[in-house]
Parts: C-alpha cells; sequence; structure tokens
C-alpha cells in the first residue's frame, strides 16, 4: 500500500514540477482573507511536516494527539514574504522524505492510529492519513494552476 502512495505523491510531485514556477502569479489570493498562491505552498509544507511526524511516530506509538492549526502555522511561519524557489525546495525535500519513510513503512504499523482532531478525538490510520495527504495535497495544487 504505501508503496503504491509513494509512486503516486511521487507523480504528483513531478507533474507540479513541470509548470512554469515563473509564469504563476504567487502573489494572487482568490478573495480577500483567503491564502495567496505562496502561503498555499507554505501549507503544504506545514502539512507535510505535521504528516511527516505523524508517520514516523506511528512506526513505535499510537493513539497519540497531534493536531495541526494551519492558520497559525501560516500566520507564524511568513510565507509571503518568503522566496518562492526557498518554498518551492522546501516542500520538495519534505516530500521526498515522506516518500522515503512511505517506501520502508512496517506494514505491521499501516493500522497504527493517531489522533488528529482539534476538539474531540479523531484516530487515523496511517493508511487512512497517507491517502488523505495527497489527496489535500492534490485539491491545493489544483487551485495554483
Amino acid at each position: 500500500m504505501m508503496t503504491a502512495t509513494s509512486l503516486l505523491l511521487n507523480k504528483v510531485i513531478t507533474d507540479f514540477l513541470q509548470t512554469d514556477a515563473e509564469k504563476i502569479d504567487w502573489e494572487y489570493q482568490s478573495s480577500a482573507g483567503k491564502w495567496s498562491n505562496k502561503q498555499i505552498i507554505g501549507h503544504l509544507i506545514d502539512s507535510a511536516h505535521i504528516n511527516l511526524l505523524r508517520f514516523v511516530r506511528c512506526t513505535y506509538e499510537e493513539n497519540f494527539k497531534l493536531v495541526y492549526e494551519q492558520d497559525a502555522y501560516v500566520a507564524v511561519q511568513q510565507y509571503r514574504h518568503v522566496a518562492i524557489k526557498e518554498l518551492l525546495d522546501l516542500w520538495i525535500l519534505v516530500n521526498r522524505q515522506i516518500i522515503r519513510v512511505w517506501e520502508n513503512y512496517p506494514a505491521d504499523r499501516l493500522m497504527a492510529r493517531c489522533d488528529n482532531g482539534k476538539t474531540e478525538p479523531n484516530l487515523q490510520t496511517v493508511e487512512w492519513l497517507a491517502n488523505d495527504y495527497v489527496e489535500h495535497l492534490l485539491h491545493h495544487l489544483k487551485q495554483i494552476k
């Protein structure tokens, strides 16, 4: 399972990198109060970091809580003031690390769960988190293109 998911994640990264980043208006916001394209990449970096931690911890731990406050992360890290090349490089590197983890993921830990609920427990398996991660990534990349 995780190898198939890692192949899909690798394809998503490769496909996105084939777009001409210089033709994207990275400052563009679809409306007031929404993230700019640059901030969306920042959000995807944060999501990658949080999920990488979930995947790693689930190899040896279960039912721990790791919540992601996405708006606070994007605001604190000031992505709109960072060069897009730096953001894209970081996004690529973190995702390649996720792929490495997935390619060697212990089969007996795919059903390990962690809690990502903000107000109530929301236990999800590694397998679910991996699939959700790729779907989430695709959703936001489509917003940029």
